[in-house]
């Protein structure tokens, strides 16, 4: 039985909310309650473990439960590139650099052990693992990008949200008019949605003078955590009409 979300429109949607969320919840943990990236890092680590060992030990497909498990790779995500990149003092770039290689690793290990890229169906412990492992790298190295584009290109928060938005919407259409792999395009756009929601968490939380929308970090996070639940629910309620359908 397949245990991972289907991609459609309303993922993406859900994906895009819980990154922000995770860069918000995690700037919250770190710095507005002043716990320190390194006690924050194994705070998060701890619950995205905890998540997905009771995602690894499920039966079938949990929408609840999956995106907990996201929601935990994008927080964990968060307080690890940051220290990362300010505690061990190694900057975005080659915060990044080393993360970049990092996930390109664990997708070639997995292609050449499953034969496969594939997130639409899969089945084994084994892929569900390298399918989780990519994902919390993914979201680590979206953050550090997303401070990159945010902090030290100079395009600001509103910039580097345009800009990685713009190159999203590229891929999308891509996927539509060109013969492109689908499981290329996936994981490239499932990469930049994170710098995409890290520099948007960014414009929500700082200050207006400082070029954000002034919500902080509480504000912000109330606000995702109520668009994500929400999603969350809308696609409970699909899966279990589907679930509950007569066969023809």
């Amino acid at each position: 039985m397949n245990k991972v979300a289907q991609v459609t429109i309303y993922f993406w949607i859900m994906k895009i909310c819980a990154t922000t969320l995770g860069e918000t919840a995690g700037d919250l943990l770190s710095m507005t309650m002043n716990v320190g990236y390194a006690v924050s890092s194994i705070i998060l680590i701890s619950l995205f473990l905890a998540t997905l060992a009771m995602q690894l030990f499920s039966s079938k497909f949990h929408p609840t439960l999956y995106w907990s498990v996201i929601l935990t790779t994008s927080t964990a995500g968060t307080t690890i590139s940051d220290y990362m990149d300010r505690t061990l003092g190694l900057g975005y770039a080659k915060g990044s650099l080393i993360l970049i290689t990092c996930l390109l690793i664990v997708l070639t290990v997995w292609r050449f052990s499953e034969k496969t890229l594939s997130v639409s169906n899969i089945q084994t412990t084994k892929a569900e693992l390298f399918y989780w492992v990519a994902i919390l790298f993914s979201n680590t190295l979206g953050t550090a990008l997303g401070d990159f584009l945010a902090d030290d290109s100079g395009l600001g928060f509103l910039g580097g949200a345009t800009l990685v938005g713009g190159v999203i919407a590229l891929i999308a259409l891509a996927s539509y008019v060109t013969q492109l792999s689908r499981i290329m395009l996936f994981w490239i756009a499932f990469i930049l949605t994170r710098p995409f929601g890290a520099t948007f968490g960014d414009l929500l939380t700082k200050p207006i003078e400082k070029g954000g929308l002034g919500f902080g970090t509480v504000g912000s996070s109330m606000i995702l955590a109520v668009l994500l639940v929400t999603f969350v629910i809308y696609a409970s309620s699909i899966e279990r009409r589907s679930t509950n359908e007569p066969i023809a």
